[in-house]
């Protein structure tokens, strides 16, 4: 796929700011101290940019909220960042930072302006730290990358974005293919440094048209920056502690394995607004098995990570790039500030060479480290299954949750019985015995709530629930 037509600095600007908002935060740039054929090369660049010099800084609004921004020009000496751009880039996310502004960053460079040099190359540097100091101050940095975006520009502030996407066809990397060629005599593999590869391996969270970037930065800053809305679902009334499970246990783990169970897109359609879904763990692995997601509960922003049991199969198992994901989502939401919801729903972990090889035991203990140390409310739920150390890694929340049928157990009853009784067969006695469900977990303790279940609205239900206690903890 090729790219689309190359949409210049000031277009994106006309593009995605709110008309009448923008306001430029460039100086003039002083070009005296450089030797003669470059000043003029600089000057050339202007003439044929429109602009002077590869990036433009402001601020503005997109669909009313308050955004600083940074744009590469292409057209200016092939969008890249000499010392004075750096200068720029790094002064405009710091006065982000003191304004308390979100920025949103569009690339197309080469990457580090060679006629600079290495005085250029280390500028680099600056620019990462402005903007690790923007996102320390909990503020959202979103990045969008353009056609081409490789070098210096990708391997720092191109890559730092809480949130990153690229444009159809544009070609991303670390070094250009060109360059590649001439100092390995070979080219660089087809295909490898497209944006379409670079989210399907999980290096950028989705490929969107250049169009439709408002819209994203509207769903992203609408979860980030908004405060929380009204809550429009009536919650309804807990299962009181105390209360015994009128039949067998084994009849709710049969409810859960089956085709058609509510599950965590089911929450996210019913119970939730303005979802943008990230995707992969933004250094190259994605697992579906896992999603993550930036979304309104019932009007309450929050990062939610669920175990979504209709990716879970024999063949695609919840794996340790799973849980790497779970935690950038954690990661994200206690960097952004934002409630952590983790929903539990899964017949257990990957259990093979390629998972131990992957450090599935050591991600397990770093999803529940991770989970324990939180500041943010986190809240997690029991939705369906609840098998083994792949529930544990999502269950430590301050407020832990359970669907009426949900259940929890350290192996499957079948992985139990055979332990016990030496075969499967005895797996609803086991079931029984272990205590495993809702019911006996918040009798124990174990979880703090049970939410009922309505055969037509369980997601709703589930979705009151949450933002109840998100509402509670932050009160």
């Amino acid at each position: 796929m090729s790219a689309s037509r190359r949409w210049t600095a000031r277009e994106l600007i006309d593009l995605v700011l709110d008309e009448g908002s923008y306001e430029s935060w460039d100086t003039e740039v002083d070009i005296s101290g450089h030797a003669e054929a470059y000043q003029a090369e600089l000057r050339a660049a202007a003439e044929k940019a429109g602009t002077d010099e590869s990036v433009l800084t402001g601020r503005g609004t997109v669909r009313g909220r308050p955004v600083a921004f940074v744009v590469n020009e292409f057209r200016f000496l092939a969008g890249s960042i000499g010392v004075a751009a750096a200068a720029r880039i790094a002064a405009a996310v710091r006065r982000a930072t003191a304004e308390g502004l979100p920025v949103l960053a569009s690339t197309s460079s080469g990457g580090t302006r060679m006629q600079e040099g290495t005085r250029a190359f280390v500028q680099m540097i600056e620019i990462s730290r402005a903007l690790m100091e923007h996102r320390a101050a909990r503020l959202p940095y979103l990045v969008h990358l353009r056609h081409p975006t490789t070098g210096g520009v990708f391997a720092s502030w191109g890559s730092l974005g809480h949130v990153t996407v690229a444009e159809p066809g544009a070609l991303v990397g670390f070094l250009g293919p060109k360059v590649f060629e001439a100092l390995n005599g070979r080219p660089f593999p087809e295909g490898v440094q497209l944006a379409e590869n670079l989210a399907a391996k999980g290096v950028i969270d989705a490929v969107i048209r250049v169009e439709d970037l408002p819209a994203l930065v509207d769903h992203a800053l609408g979860v980030l920056v908004d405060p929380p809305g009204e809550r429009s679902l009536e919650r309804r009334t807990p299962v009181e502690a105390g209360t015994a499970l009128d039949h067998p246990v084994w009849d709710d783990i049969a409810v859960t394995r089956a085709e058609g169970r509510v599950g965590v897109r089911d929450l996210l359609r019913y119970g939730a607004a303005g979802t943008l879904r990230l995707k992969g763990t933004d250094e190259g692995e994605r697992d579906d098995t896992v999603l993550i997601a930036l979304t309104r509960l019932d009007g309450q922003p929050c990062v939610l990570v669920g175990q979504d049991r209709s990716r879970q199969t024999p063949s695609t198992p919840m794996g340790p790039g799973a849980l790497r994901e779970a935690r950038r989502g954690m990661k994200l939401a206690e960097e952004l500030g934002l409630p952590l919801v983790t929903v539990i729903d899964t017949p257990g972990a990957e259990l093979s060479q390629e998972a131990e090889e992957g450090a599935i035991a050591g991600e397990i203990a770093r999803c529940i480290a991770t989970l324990v140390t939180m500041t943010v409310p986190t809240v997690s739920v029991i939705l369906g299954e609840g098998c083994g150390g792949g529930a544990l890694a999502l269950l430590p929340a301050r407020t832990v949750l359970a669907t009426e049928r949900g259940w929890l157990s350290p192996l499957p009853p079948e992985g139990a019985s055979v332990i016990v009784h030496g075969e499967p067969s005895k797996a609803a006695e086991m079931a029984a015995q272990q205590k495993v469900g809702a019911l006996d977990l918040l009798a124990a303790g174990d979880v703090h709530g049970v939410v009922p279940e309505q055969a037509d609205d369980t997601a709703e239900t589930l979705a009151r629930a949450v933002t109840a206690e998100i509402a509670a903890r932050l009160s």
